[in-house]
């Protein structure tokens, strides 16, 4: 029997596809594509052997599905902070 002689795999990068695919459909649209691009790179590279590569889109996955997040909260908070004011600036106006 041949036993055939693979090199030492490094172990498989996390593709973030799931916080990918959050972040698309419940925050920033365009970032969030941008983090399912890098996402499904990851194990076609680590399959072809170009770790390296794994490693980099596996990184540039998770930033970019936590920069959609990012910019989806301030734009939350900034919503929630002019409608408060605008909310504030009505309740207490004399106009009643």
């Amino acid at each position: 029997m041949e036993t055939l002689n693979q090199p030492n795999k490094p172990p498989r990068p996390n593709s973030y596809l799931a916080l990918a695919i959050i972040s698309t459909i419940l925050c920033c649209i365009p970032l969030g594509i941008v983090s399912i691009v890098y996402a499904t790179k990851v194990n076609s590279s680590y399959e072809d052997g170009r770790y390296e590569e794994a490693n980099r889109a596996s990184k540039n996955a998770k930033t970019w599905g936590l920069v959609s997040m990012g910019v989806a909260l301030l734009g939350f908070l900034l919503y929630f902070i002019i409608f408060g004011f605008a909310f504030l600036g009505a309740l207490f106006s004399d106009n009643m």
